[in-house]
């Protein structure tokens, strides 16, 4: 199932020309694709579960929207804003009126009465949608169903300290895997760095996201913070690169196996500004940015040797990403596995949709239910077809902006979420309603803001803002490097900042 990499013209970057569409027209397509998930669903109500209320907006907003895709309930950290209202929201800012660090990690549990509430109000037993099933079920309820790989399994795929294990296991080729050990507990920085032969070397833990469980060890200041991980431990060498990612989809074939189609891999952040002071972590995707051929093609064929793997071994199918670093000598190494659908895939999805089909988690969804998915057609053929996309310029790409070390803040003077552009002074201007990263057009100075808070909304320190998201032909670039944003996000960084006045006492 590996893609190609074409030498006759079409995979370089720089003039390729990108084929049509594959099979039926998007409307169809999505038709077909509404269809199956309907046939999935049998009658029960689709719940989304997710930090951003309006979570599955880009299928059911923008190009050949998908309307089974809006849930009936959409339960949230975040408000939601029009167009992309699910049919009812409950949501931790409007019962708090507050963003902030301990909001975005513990929302959940803020809302669970009131989420309950609403959802024993419904007709049916729900579907939830969410990015893991953990904990999920006592809120599905009696009959309820989490569209979710199982924790346990996940637990597992995901966890550091098996990764190397888990490669070779999949047959994931050695020159995409970096150099690493596992570890009950931690010795000397020296005898790390003997154990896997660089000066710096990275210290992971545990399943979480972010960055958190990961520690870059140069001397004794980097070992008091890794020690602090709780173990097993992955020490790894140290390996210079830009963070990346592929999202993927298996399905099962019905005949035992599974077939894997692999997204447009993208160029991940760590150099987003705060509106404050200093870089924010892990804090954009980008599309956009073209891939050298080669590279794309392994980092794809890694995807589907895991996705095998992961159907023979555990039976699973659905979304997952592999994230990787993609090094200055071009070459290509997996980092971690995923097995979710995450915030970045609500951007993604638009890499679907340009092609005339609809977004991935539709196929998600049916496969977590047991529904059938044709409309994704051959699977070499699609991530041919992602392999050429991936080596020439144009795409989507999101931003996350967060508050920096002043505050608390609140908004002033903002119309909620939208398209917006900046003026000959660069402030914000307000263009029109929107919710779908292909309703900004970047090159023409449009970007849309996801996610605003409302004027009432106290925002502190560490809190999510907003999310600065469109789509560009290569005109626009969102980031210069791994961890520089460019002038462009830059700009709108500091525009946004003018939005937000002192909250006072």
């Amino acid at each position: 199932m590996r893609a190609r990499v074409e030498t006759g013209g079409s995979a370089t970057a720089g003039g390729a020309d990108v084929p049509e569409a594959p099979g039926r027209e998007a409307g169809a397509a999505a038709e077909v694709a509404q269809a199956e998930l309907l046939a999935a669903l049998a009658g029960r109500p689709l719940v989304t579960v997710d930090r951003f209320s309006t979570a599955l907006r880009t299928g059911y907003t923008g190009p050949a929207p998908v309307q089974a895709l809006r849930p009936v309930l959409g339960i949230g950290c975040y408000a939601a804003w029009a167009p992309a209202l699910p049919g009812m929201v409950v949501a931790a800012e409007d019962r708090t009126r507050t963003r902030s660090v301990a909001e975005r990690n513990g929302w959940l549990r803020r809302v669970r009465h009131d989420a309950a509430r609403h959802l024993v109000t419904l007709d049916r037993p729900p579907v939830i949608s969410a990015w893991h099933g953990d904990r999920l079920q006592e809120l599905a309820g009696a009959g309820g169903t989490v569209a979710a790989i199982d924790p346990a399994v996940r637990a597992v795929v995901e966890a550091p300290h098996l990764l190397d294990d888990v490669l070779r296991a999949a047959g994931v080729p050695r020159v995409a895997r970096i150099r690493c050990v596992p570890a009950e507990r931690l010795g000397s920085p020296a005898e790390l760095r003997r154990a896997v032969g660089t000066e710096r070397v990275v210290v992971q833990s545990g399943g979480t996201s972010g960055g958190r469980g990961t520690v870059v060890v140069s001397g004794e200041r980097d070992m008091e913070r890794a020690v602090r991980l709780l173990g097993p431990y992955r020490v790894a060498a140290y390996v210079e690169g830009w963070p990346c990612a592929v999202a993927a989809l298996s399905v099962p074939d019905g005949a035992g196996g599974v077939r894997v189609y692999a997204d447009r891999p993208s160029h991940a952040t760590t150099g987003v500004p705060e509106l404050g002071v200093g870089p924010l972590r892990g804090a954009g995707a980008d599309w956009s940015r073209p891939w050298p051929a080669p590279a794309a093609a392994l980092l794809i064929e890694c995807a589907e040797r895991i996705a095998l793997w992961g159907w023979r071994r555990y039976g699973v199918a659905g979304l997952f990403g592999v994230r990787a670093l993609l090094a200055p000598d071009e070459r290509v190494y997996v980092t971690a596995i995923k097995w979710r659908h995450d915030e970045s895939t609500e951007v993604s999805a638009v890499n679907q949709q340009v092609v005339g089909l609809p977004p991935f988690v539709l196929g998600h969804l049916s496969v977590m239910l047991g529904g059938r998915v044709s409309w994704l057609g051959d699977p070499q053929e699609f991530n041919q077809l992602s392999l050429l996309r991936a080596t020439q310029p144009g795409g989507p790409f999101t931003v996350k902006v967060r508050l920096g070390t002043h505050g608390p803040v609140r908004v002033v003077t903002s119309r909620g979420s939208g398209v917006y552009r900046l003026d000959d002074l660069d402030r914000l201007r307000w263009v029109r309603p929107g919710a779908h990263p292909s309703d900004a057009a970047a090159d023409r100075g449009e970007f849309l803001l996801a996610n605003l808070p409302g004027p009432d909304v106290v925002c502190h320190p560490g809190a999510d803002v907003a999310t600065i998201e469109g789509v560009t032909d290569g005109g626009t670039q969102p980031f210069h490097g791994p961890a520089c944003a460019s002038p462009f996000t830059r700009r709108l960084a500091t525009a946004l900042r003018k939005r937000f006045l002192p909250a006072g006492p």
